[in-house]
This record gives structure tokens, sequence and C-alpha cells, in this order.
């Protein structure tokens, strides 16, 4: 017979590790603005992560080694610790970010049994959420190479949807892992001679010293290329591509190739029924994908088809108001304060890399919803002081809603200073900024917290001002929207 008490040991554990007595290990995260304690034995035993670490640290005068994880936030190291005390992990009443967020640090500190456990819960439950924030998850987990079955998941929409992926900006940024894993994929829904140019283009971008024009390109040059793509080009279908396409996109680049595969290609265009030595992959096969169902549920809770209408009239500068039965744009929802959060980061870490972007915002205690179009990508790496991005495109506005009689539409003026691209250090309060005409600000990071969003038109950097008052002001709510043009 066996008899297991693991709840009062728990509980046991828990008290262990608020004992503020006998510690022997301080951990200081936040920017080492926050600190736990903690036992090198309890630490040592339940992740191997810690051993390492315990290892390659001299204590101090008071025999204590202190562990700085300054990116971590307080809130996610006291869940962890209270994780590898007691076993037990709360994840009720935290946003969805906070859970990934907390898989990823988990999963780095070698807690396999609760990163795991997360990478399922993802799977099955937050199924919705990986989709919204498709392209930074994408990105997340195949640059940390650990969450294989999440791996196969976004791929698994992928190569139904690859616009996803290969229409995105930062398409050159993927990880080299992540692009094999998709050329590997039989039903990679994709013309194969369109695969061919994202990897050409994918390679050339990561050899940015390579020569623009390719009648310039040295034997060297060509080498450089064929070493970047080695892990890729195996799986290109070269059987499968039409005489036409061989001619007009592979040939310029034949010398990347091995010999042998490019005598075969070529041998099979002239008598495609001789046998030849290079190995043949399939076709990929062609998915019959069905519709989504149709639904009611509104696009968005702070604009209408009518709003969405007369904004896509202003992207395109149409005189007149597009009907909502001719809306030449798709509003995909990136972010949702309601949902995602109101914290600035949070814009920065969803919106990176997102282009053709409207943001709207719901002024708190009135009837305002004002917004504003960035027909450029948002960029959460940029490290330096400050930096403006030029555009003669992008646009601040109010819409007509209650006691709003009239839309105003304010077009960038001060071209060259149309977007600012905010620096990490700063992103934690500070949004997305147009001009100096509309802002989403918070030093207490949260957007309806404290009133430090503005809407003027200080500088006289957009037309003219789009909201009643200029004085700072909270939201209720706020969505950024990714305006993709309906085929």
């Amino acid at each position: 017979m066996s008899l297991k008490f693991f709840d009062n040991l728990s509980q046991n554990f828990i008290e262990l590790l608020n004992d503020k007595d006998d510690f022997n290990v301080i951990f200081e995260v936040e920017n080492k603005e926050k600190s736990f304690t903690a036992h090198s034995n309890v630490l040592k035993y339940r992740s191997s992560y810690f051993r390492k670490e315990l290892e390659n640290i001299q204590p101090n005068e008071k025999n204590i080694k202190i562990i700085t994880k300054s990116s971590i936030s307080s809130k996610i190291f006291d869940v962890i610790l209270k994780y590898i005390y007691g076993g037990m992990v709360n994840l009720e009443k935290v946003e969805t970010g906070f859970i990934f967020d907390l898989m990823l640090i988990t999963n780095e500190f070698e807690l396999l049994e609760l990163s795991n456990k997360l990478e399922t819960i993802f799977i099955k439950d937050k199924a919705s959420w990986l989709k919204t924030h498709f392209s930074f998850v994408y990105r997340t987990i195949f640059a940390k190479e650990n969450f294989k079955n999440l791996e196969t998941f976004c791929n698994d929409i992928v190569v139904k949807y690859p616009n996803l992926i290969f229409d995105s900006s930062d398409f050159t940024s993927l990880p080299e892992s992540s692009l094999v894993s998709l050329l590997k994929r039989d039903d990679l829904q994709m013309k194969e001679v369109e695969i061919w140019d994202y990897v050409i283009k994918w390679g050339i971008t990561q050899n940015p010293t390579l020569p623009t024009n390719l009648g310039d390109w040295t034997e060297e040059n060509f080498l450089t290329l064929k070493t970047t793509l080695q892990q890729c080009l195996p799986y290109i279908r070269y059987f499968h591509i039409t005489h036409i396409e061989i001619y007009d996109k592979i040939r310029p680049y034949k010398k990347i190739l091995d010999k042998q595969l490019w005598e075969d290609i070529n041998q099979h265009l002239a008598a495609p029924d001789r046998p030849i030595k290079s190995n043949i992959l399939p076709a990929r096969s062609v998915l019959n994908t069905e519709l989504p169902p149709r639904t009611t549920k509104p696009f968005s809770t702070i604009i209408s088809e009518d709003h969405a209408a007369e904004i896509s009239s202003w992207i395109d500068r149409k005189t007149d108001t597009y009907s909502t039965t001719n809306i030449p744009y798709k509003f995909e929802l990136i972010l949702r304060g309601t949902k995602d959060g109101f914290a600035p980061q949070t814009f920065w870490n969803i919106c990176h890399g997102h282009a053709r972007t409207i943001v709207v915002a719901k002024v708190k205690g009135t009837d305002e919803i004002i917004g504003g179009y960035n027909p450029l990508a948002w960029d959460n790496t940029f490290d330096g002081d400050y930096k403006w991005m030029k555009t003669k495109d992008s646009f601040i506005f109010s819409l007509k809603n209650g006691n709003i009689q009239n839309s105003i539409l304010s077009r960038v003026k001060v071209t060259k200073c149309a977007i600012l691209k905010v620096s990490k250090k700063i992103q934690k309060d500070c949004g997305p900024y147009f001009g100096f005409a509309f802002s989403l600000l918070s030093h207490k990071s949260n957007f309806n917290l404290d009133c430090q969003s503005f809407c003027n038109n200080a500088g006289d950097y957009y037309e003219k001002r789009v909201k009643t008052s200029s004085d700072p002001f909270s939201i209720d709510n706020y969505e950024v929207f990714k305006v993709i043009r309906k085929s």
C-alpha cells in the first residue's frame, strides 16, 4: 500500500518559500527593481538550468548567491517560484499574453513539465489567440526551437494560408528552421516557382553585401548564396516547374545548384521519360479548403461598417465614400484592448512587423472615436533615442458617432515626421505615435488608467485637429486593424 499526501507537502514547501530566515539565493528581476529569496537545494533539484547557474556563481560575504534576471517581470517570476516549490500554477484571471510569456520563460528555465503543459493549453484552448497574434507567435517559437507541437500547429495553418508568413513585411527575418520546415511540407499551398522566388529573396537578404544587379555577381557571390540556402534548396520541387519558369527564374541562379541537378532538370524538360540521377520530390498536393461559416458577429466593438467604408475611401483618396457593399478592404483585427490588454508594450509586441494598419480609440467618457492610418510597418526593435519615419499617405481622423456630427480627416503635412519609430526603452509608456498630433501614452502602463494620451495639432504635423479638445485623455478601448485589399 502506498499513501500519498501531496497537498500538505505542497503547502509546506510554499511556507518554506515564504520563510525569509534560511534562504541563500536572491533573484533580482524587473531591471533589479524587484527581488525574491529562495533556497539553492530546492532550485537545483527542480531545475537543471538553475543547477548550472548556481554552480557558476560565487556567493557574497553573507554566503548568498545573487542571480539577476532583469528582463523577467515580478508577476511571472512569482508564478515560477510557486510552481518550483509547491507544484501549483494559478492561471485564473490572467491575460493570454501572460501565459505565453510564462511558457517561454519556463522553457528557458528547463521546467519542461510546466512548459509542455502550457504548450498543450495553447493548442487546445487558446487557438484563437494564437491566430490573432500569429506573426509574433510564429517567429518566437521557431527562434526558441523547443516547441515542436506548436510549430506543427502553426505550420498546419501556414500551409493553407501561406500569405500569413510569405507576404508579411518581415518575411526575410524568418528563422531558417521555420523556412525549412515549410519547404518540407507536401501540402504547402503555393506554386513551386513562387516558393523558389521567396527562397531566393530570403537568401539574398541574409547577405546584404551581394551586388544588387545579378549581372555583376561573381562566382564567389553565387557560392555565398548557395551556402546560405544549402538547407533550403533540397526541398524545392524542381521537376514540377514549367519550362518557361525554369528559363526565367531558375536559370539565372543555376550556379547555386549542384551540376548534376541542373543537368537532370534540363534532361527532364527535353526527355521527361528518361531516368535521372537526382531525387524527384512529389508535387505538392492541392487542398480543398472549406470556406469558414458565416458569422454575424461584428468585426469591431468600436467602429461600424459605415466607418470602415469611410476610412477605406480616405486610404484610396476618393472624393466619394465607398458604400458598405463595395468596401475594397478587409479590416483584420490584430489587437483589441479589452481582450489583449492596455499596456503600451503589448501594442509593440503584437503589431511589430504589421504594415497598412488602422488604430482606433474610444475616448473615455465621450462619444469621440479618434484614430490614425499608418501605411508603414511598426517596428519594436529600434534602440536609439527617437527616429521619424517618412510617408505621405498617413492620416489621423475622428469619426461621426453619437453627438459627433461629422467625421474629420487630417492628412500628414510634414511627411518626414509622419510616424515616430519609438525606442525600445520607452515602449512601456508610449504606444502608436502619429507626428505630434495623436498618440496613445501611459506612465502607468495602461492606456485606460491615466490621462496621458493626446490628440492635438502641435507643430502642424497634420492638417487639422481631429479632437474637440487637445486635453490629454484616457480611453475605454482601442483596436488595431490590418487593412487588406480584397481579391
